[in-house]
């Protein structure tokens, strides 16, 4: 596995971390609604800057995020989280904070998991 494949993984764990601690709770600056998935965590580049200075195509995350829809005002909303094409976007739609947040947190032990399989795989190639 190369280092983009590792950071891709610690990355997804850093956000698992933040899910776990709670993270996509009320926000102080914003009591009235839940913070915005990915948008609002710690893994995004333009995370707590309004003026978004870096730009969404080059953020990590778009790897999980469908070619046609990377040119999305916020392309991440349209990560794919489950198989029959539940995205965060339609869970910001029709479902519920809590619905939101055990979505994400299925996917990101998924991605996690296929990661963490592909880098022992690499591992064990290169000693073998």
């Amino acid at each position: 596995m190369d280092q983009g494949r590792e950071k891709v993984l610690e990355l997804l764990k850093k956000e698992l971390a933040f899910l776990d601690s709670g993270g996509y709770k009320r926000s102080p600056n914003f009591p009235w609604r839940t913070r915005y998935i990915f948008e609002e965590s710690p893994i995004c580049p333009n995370s707590g800057d309004r003026t978004r200075p870096h730009r969404c195509i080059d953020c990590w995350l778009m790897e999980f995020v469908a070619p046609d829809l990377r040119t999305e005002q916020v392309p991440c909303r349209f990560v794919e989280l489950e198989e029959n094409g539940v995205t965060v976007d339609s869970l910001y739609r029709c479902g519920t904070p809590m619905e939101s947040e055990e979505a994400l947190r299925h996917w990101l032990h998924e991605r996690i998991r296929e990661l963490e399989g592909q880098l022992h795989a690499a591992e064990e190639l290169r000693a073998g």
